[in-house]
């Protein structure tokens, strides 16, 4: 009898516990992760954020929070909201521009209320931490405004952020990231460049944006496998991943969304320096959607009435036959470029290197190979609708590790010839 008083106690607790967890941050809204640079001419992202959040005449609080110039940025972005049919309103809460200050704004009775009344939220650009430290009291809680913002998500609202309003999306971020090579050499830590967002994402992924035009993918990585989260989501310039019901999800805009998976990555301790070995990596095209809980993907259906590229088919026909070998994997958009080529070429792997050329140009430089590799989960979709070349990948393998660049990288022909004459008796 003790020992079934005994797990009943356990179960009671497990369940009051897992139903006050349930209860208190419901993801009942909607949420759009917008990479940055979106064009304000680019009506898809706009009139999503408008419908999601009831319509026109929509109210939606605006936030500058992050922003070097708040008053600038948010005339521009409150300018294109307009244009869309929202009732958008300035936030003052900045560290710069407005009457109030921060501290103040955040605790205001009249400004709380009406952001808790608002039908939808906007995190305009700039500094992540910003956002995050203004709106979070000291030990890790909720201000008023927090709690306000949280309740426009929990009442069926829109949370939308772009770049730096993105990366608070999840609920952990980088505070202030380094460049993609100087995580891969140095790492990152927990209360330095990485901090708490604000975790409106569910807790399982990290986001990070402008991830695809400034290779930021990487660095994704590393924060990632530094913290223990399995699953990424790198957001591209110009695009957005509309999140609703907590889980299901889908990319709109001009550009797409890289998924990254470490639940079956390994790191070799014998090796120094950053390494992985079976990174899973899946690129979502405009159109995709994906269900965040079972990570089922559903490509556009303009891809599921064109082609199927299937690696392991005995049908299958690539359009490319050509080695793949990228000198600057952190380059802008290869990576989306090299897995659309990969998955449609007979060549089953592909090479890239980062480093840094302006060391490499006269000594030796530390740098990383990124081994890009099909497995048998690999499969992708092509079409052509929409006037280019839109792949959707899924289950690229990557392997990274550590590797030196003897240098100089070249050296010019007069320079050569110089060095042998020189060398003959």
């Amino acid at each position: 009898m003790r020992n079934v008083a005994y797990f009943l106690l356990v179960w009671l607790v497990w369940g009051f516990a897992n139903a006050a967890n349930a209860s208190e941050d419901p993801r009942t809204g909607s949420l759009v992760i917008m990479g940055g640079s979106e064009r304000f001419r680019n009506g898809e992202i706009w009139e999503e954020i408008r419908d999601l959040a009831g319509g026109p005449g929509a109210k939606i609080a605006v936030f500058p929070t992050a922003c070097t110039d708040p008053i600038r940025d948010a005339r521009k972005l409150m300018t294109t909201l307009k244009k869309f049919d929202l009732e958008p309103f300035l936030v003052p809460l900045a560290a710069k521009g407005f009457d109030i200050e921060p501290a103040a704004c955040v605790q205001d009775t009249e400004w709380v209320e009406r952001v808790r009344n608002a039908d939808g939220v906007f995190f305009i650009g700039g500094r992540q931490d910003r956002i995050v430290d203004s709106l979070t009291a000291a030990d890790g809680s909720k201000t008023p405004m927090l709690e306000a913002v949280w309740n426009v998500y929990r009442q069926g609202g829109v949370i939308a952020g772009t770049s730096a309003g993105a990366a608070v999306m999840s609920r952990m971020m980088y505070r202030d990231g380094p460049n993609p090579l100087t995580a891969l050499r140095n790492g990152v830590t927990d209360g330095k460049e990485l901090g708490a967002g604000l975790g409106f994402l569910d807790r399982d992924w990290f986001v990070d944006q402008h991830a695809l035009v400034r290779g930021r993918f990487a660095r994704t990585i590393v924060a990632m496998h530094s913290q223990g989260i399995e699953f990424g989501l790198g957001v591209d310039e110009n695009t957005a991943l509309i999140v609703e019901n907590g889980n299901k999800a889908r990319v709109v805009g001009h550009k797409g969304v890289l998924l990254i998976k470490l639940s079956e990555a390994k790191r070799d301790r014998s090796i120094k320096g950053f390494n992985l070995k079976n990174v899973q990596l899946s690129y979502l095209d405009q159109g995709d959607a994906i269900d965040l809980d079972t990570h089922k993907v559903t490509p556009a259906d303009e891809k599921m009435d064109d082609q199927i590229l299937d690696p392991n088919s005995e049908d299958f026909d690539p359009y490319y036959n050509h080695p793949m070998f990228y000198a600057d994997v952190l380059g802008n958009c290869v990576v989306p470029d090299l897995l659309g080529r990969l998955i449609d070429n007979k060549n089953s792997e592909a090479i890239g290197l980062a480093f840094n050329a302006g060391d490499a140009l006269s000594e030796p430089s530390d740098g990383f190979e990124f081994k890009f590799y099909r497995g048998k989960d690999s499969i992708g979709w092509f079409t052509a609708d929409y006037g280019g070349e839109d792949y959707t990948v899924l289950n690229i393998h990557l392997d990274i590790r550590p590797i030196r660049i003897p240098g100089p990288l070249y050296v010019h022909y007069q320079q050569m010839e110089a060095e042998m004459e020189e060398q003959e008796p």
